[in-house]
């Protein structure tokens, strides 16, 4: 079994209230509606209607229930769902879902081919928003650039590292580059620095720009104002993959039609979803879950983030995630963002 890192509350519960609690959630994931005591009752077999309120209404009074209605049953808070999903463990048993998961995912020849294949199995299983992002460091291997002039002083410039990332950016640059001009620096990166690290290419760069003889070198001083323009860098450019915004219409998260298009706007952010990612799941190798993301975004209160960051070869790290209602199936989620991690590190 593997454990589950969550934004638990801190003082834990008496066991056999835990257990009720726990089923009152269960219980409200299932139906969408409040859970009545006489429900939890038949469940139980053991423990009476009465008995079953009772605990109820101290769950109510330590902020893990809310009555929307006088006669109405309970239904669980925020703080009701992480002390639900911290008592949840992910089978590391390799089901035959995980293994169809892990071999999709492992046929294809790129990162990002995998990355992108991660976010679509994540929206079919989960049925929310799947999100998979391939995130780059400066240990990154170069492989080769490509530099193609175009008309209006534009350079298109095409980065390949070693793992198969493709990156490219059309630039606007200050004087002509003939395609020969950009064809000999083209060469010229390719030569010296296939191979090495963006880390190790960026401090040899500066150093030979450094020296005195680069006033006198045409060739380092067109090559700075493709550095200048960020050649170097847009290797180091976040992949980031999403499908499924539009199932969260179809969840019940009793949202406004403004509030669903305060969550869409957010979402539509490239930045705000990686800060997400970024700020909610660590660089532990478990599977983190995050209930309510108001901090992030007032209108995500009623969202949750079950994700993991995993390893890559050749400089990378991925992140997996769903984003989905905080009455999502946390146990198949959270196995299936598991074996997904497992699959990409493969």
């Amino acid at each position: 079994m593997k454990q589950v890192t969550t934004n638990r509350p801190q003082n834990a519960l008496p066991q056999r209230t835990a257990e009720i609690l726990h089923s009152i959630v269960s219980a409200y994931i299932d139906s969408g509606e409040p859970v009545a005591s006489r429900t939890i009752s038949r469940q139980s077999g053991t423990l009476s209607a009465a008995s079953i309120r009772n605990i109820m209404a101290d769950l109510s009074e330590e902020g893990f229930l809310s009555q929307p209605h006088t006669s109405a049953g309970r239904v669980p808070t925020a703080k009701a769902f992480r002390e639900y999903v911290h008592s949840l463990h992910i089978s590391k048993n390799v089901s035959v879902e995980a293994t169809r998961l892990r071999n999709e995912i492992r046929n294809l020849d790129t990162v990002e081919e995998r990355v992108e294949l991660s976010s679509h199995l994540l929206t079919q299983i989960s049925r929310s928003m799947g999100i998979a992002a391939a995130i780059p460091t400066d240990s990154q291997v170069l492989d080769c650039v490509e530099l193609v002039g175009l008309a209006g002083r534009r350079v298109l410039m095409v980065v390949v590292t070693r793992d198969r990332m493709v990156r490219d950016k059309v630039v606007t640059v200050e004087r002509d580059l003939s395609q020969d001009e950009l064809g000999t620096l083209r060469n010229y990166i390719n030569v010296h620095f296939a191979g090495w690290t963006f880390s190790a290419i960026h401090r040899e760069m500066q150093a030979r720009m450094e020296q005195e003889r680069a006033v006198y070198d045409l060739m380092l001083q067109r090559l700075s104002l493709l550095l200048q323009k960020g050649l170097l860098d847009i290797g180091l450019v976040p992949t980031l993959h999403t499908e499924g915004a539009s199932n969260l219409v179809g969840v019940e998260l009793h949202l406004t039609r403004e509030k669903l298009r305060e969550i869409f706007k957010a979402l539509e952010e490239k930045q705000r979803i990686l800060e997400l990612l970024e700020r909610f799941l660590e660089e532990s190798g478990e599977v983190a879950v995050q209930v309510g993301l108001g901090e992030l975004h007032p209108a995500m209160d009623g969202l949750s983030l079950i994700g993991l960051t995993v390893p890559l070869p050749g400089g990378l790290s991925a992140k997996v995630a769903v984003l989905g209602s905080m009455r999502m199936n946390y146990e198949r989620v959270m196995s299936a963002v598991y074996h997904v991690g497992q699959a990409l590190q493969a």
